[in-house]
């Protein structure tokens, strides 16, 4: 959230389920945007496919990624693994 980083997605989106499991209950502070609930927003940030992270810069990637990748993208450190 302090890297005002978005993820869009649906519900429906086995990806995007993939990608909240993976942040377990860390998900919860993740900004997060329902797109068939919020259309007119998905359809003005140009929303093509799930999920689509936003970053601050306004760049974007779409698909499944890694912790590595988006704290690469985003600049957050990752914390090494007990």
């Amino acid at each position: 959230r302090d890297k005002n980083v978005v993820m869009y997605g649906a519900e429906w989106c086995s990806h995007c389920e993939n990608q909240k499991k993976m942040f377990g209950e860390a998900f919860s502070f993740v900004p997060y945007v329902e797109c068939p609930q919020n259309t007119s927003e998905c359809i003005a940030k140009k929303i093509e496919g799930y999920p689509t992270w936003i970053f601050q810069d306004g760049s974007r990637i779409v698909g499944e990624q890694s912790f590595e990748e988006l704290a690469s993208q985003s600049g957050c450190a990752l914390l090494p693994s007990l």
